[in-house]
C-alpha cells in the first residue's frame, strides 16, 4: 500500500472545518456509548452495531460514487482491506481491550500518540522530515492532551493494557495516513463505506468466536436526563459517529495531509469533554481547561510549521 501526504494548500480552510466536524462526530460516540452500556449493552455489541449501521448507511452511496468504474474497486481492494482491518476493526477492538486493563484516560493518551507515529511514518517511509514548528507543536499538543485527560490523578499501569493501547494507536495512525492519501483512485465515500463494511464483518466475526463479548437489549436508554427508545442513540451512533464521522475525516485528510489531520484530530478529546459536560454534567477541571488550550495551541503551531516547511520546499 502506498501512501503520501498532499502538498497543495487550496481547500485548507474547508479541510479544517471538515476535520473539526469529524472530530465532533467521533467525540459524540462516548456519551452515546455510555448510555447504551448503562442500559445493559456490552461495549462489544455497541461498537459492532455502530460500525454495522454506518456501513449500511454508506454502502449504496459508496457504490454509486464509483458507478461504471469497477476497476477502481478492484485496484483499491488492498487499501480498503487495510483501512477496514486497521483503521476500523483493530482500532476499535484494541481500545476495548485496553480499557479493561487501564484507566480510560491512560488508554486514550496512549492511543492519541498516533500523530507522533504519523510523523515518524511519513519521515521514514516518505522522507518527509518534520520541521521545527511541527515538532514543537507535537510536544505542546501531547502535553496538553495529558492535562485534558488528567492522567496524573492516579492509577497503575498494566503492561497488557499498554500493549493493547499501542495496537489501538497503530490503528488510529493508519486511519490518518490512509485517509490523507490523495493518490487513492476511489472517492472518500467509497473508502469510508468499504472500510466500515470490512470493519463490521471483522468485529462481528470476533463476536461469533467469543473474542468480543456481545450483549444487547431493548430497554429504554437514559441520555442527558431523557428516556429514549434504545434504537435512537444506536441510530445516532451509526449515522453520526460512524458514517458521517469517517466520511468527513477522509475528506478532510485529503485536503490537509496526514500530519496536520492527525493533530486536528486531537480536538476530539476537547469535544468529548464538552459533550460529557453537557450530557453527563461532568465539568472539566481547571487543569483540563489549561490542557485544552495547549492542545489547540499545539495544533495551530503544527499547522504553521507545516505551511512554513512546504513554502521552503523547492519547486521541481
Amino acid at each position: 500500500m502506498s501512501t503520501t501526504t498532499s502538498h497543495h494548500t487550496p481547500g485548507t480552510s474547508t479541510g479544517l472545518a471538515l476535520a473539526l466536524a469529524s472530530s465532533a462526530a467521533f467525540a459524540l460516540s462516548g456519551v452515546l456509548a455510555r448510555a447504551m452500556i448503562d442500559s445493559g449493552w456490552s461495549a462489544g455489541a455497541t461498537v459492532t452495531a455502530r460500525i454495522a449501521i454506518g456501513a449500511a448507511v454508506l454502502l449504496i452511496p459508496g457504490l454509486v460514487a464509483v458507478r461504471g468504474m469497477p476497476s477502481r474497486l478492484r485496484n483499491s481492494w488492498p487499501t480498503l482491506l487495510a483501512y477496514g482491518v486497521l483503521a476500523v476493526a483493530t482500532c476499535q477492538l484494541a481500545y476495548f481491550y485496553a480499557v479493561t486493563y487501564l484507566q480510560v484516560g491512560v488508554a486514550l493518551l496512549i492511543e492519541y500518540t498516533a500523530p507522533v507515529a504519523v510523523i515518524g511514518w511519513m519521515w521514514i517511509r516518505h522522507r518527509q522530515r518534520p520541521g521545527r514548528g511541527t515538532v514543537i507543536g507535537a510536544v505542546v499538543a501531547i502535553v496538553g492532551l495529558g492535562l485534558v485527560l488528567d492522567v496524573g490523578s492516579g492509577g497503575g499501569i498494566n503492561g497488557v493494557g499498554v500493549a493493547w493501547a499501542l495496537v489501538a494507536m497503530v490503528g488510529a495512525a493508519a486511519y490518518f495516513v490512509i485517509s490523507a492519501d490523495d493518490r487513492l483512485d476511489i472517492p472518500p465515500l467509497t473508502l469510508a463505506a468499504g472500510g466500515l463494511v470490512i470493519g463490521a464483518v471483522g468485529l462481528a466475526a470476533a463476536g461469533l468466536v467469543g473474542i468480543l463479548p456481545m450483549r444487547a437489549g431493548t430497554a429504554d436508554v437514559d441520555l442527558a436526563g431523557h428516556r429514549l427508545a434504545w434504537w435512537v442513540p444506536l441510530a445516532l451512533l451509526g449515522v453520526v459517529t460512524a458514517a458521517l464521522a469517517y466520511s468527513l475525516g477522509i475528506a478532510a485528510g485529503r485536503r490537509l495531509g496526514s500530519r496536520v489531520m492527525s493533530f486536528v484530530g486531537l480536538s476530539e478529546v476537547l469535544f468529548a469533554v464538552l459533550f460529557a459536560w453537557l450530557a453527563l454534567a461532568e465539568l472539566p477541571s481547571a487543569i483540563q481547561l489549561i490542557g485544552g488550550i495547549l492542545v489547540v495551541g499545539g495544533v495551530v503551531i503544527v499547522r504553521i510549521g507545516e505551511a512554513a516547511t512546504r513554502s521552503e520546499e523547492p519547486v521541481l
